[in-house]
């Protein structure tokens, strides 16, 4: 197994390098991951039904660690998910529509409860 390869993401595939010159605030790691969400997308979806999907796959991906994994990336709360999907759309690795926006991504859920509560006894 290729040692860049966990769970079916290709975390070398993309260095994001032309995204972190300009914005730096996420791990490069956040971005694959928020490509592999969207990956073998069809038609496209909401931000609070990609919201959905990034939580699923998020807790496939990582378990009970996946608050901690994605907080050591940077990734707080659904705006800063919002913002890395946007990052993507703006260095045409996503698509938008025209009703699209940065706004659809806040609110959603609360990433404690999103992320720890299923582990919770």
């Amino acid at each position: 197994m290729d040692s860049d390869r966990q769970g079916g993401i290709d975390w070398s595939a993309d260095s994001f390098a032309d995204i972190l010159k300009n914005d730096d605030r996420y791990d490069p790691r956040a971005y694959s991951l928020a490509l592999a969400v969207a990956e073998g997308l069809r038609e496209h979806i909401s931000g609070m039904e990609y919201l959905e999907r990034f939580r699923d796959f998020a807790l496939d991906e990582f378990g009970p660690m996946a608050f901690a994994v994605l907080d050591d990336w940077g990734v707080h709360n659904c705006t800063d998910v919002g913002e890395i999907v946007f990052n993507l759309v703006e260095t045409g690795r996503l698509g938008k529509t025209e009703q699209d926006s940065r706004a659809d991504f806040i609110g959603g859920y609360d990433f404690r409860e999103a992320f720890l509560g299923p582990f919770e006894v």
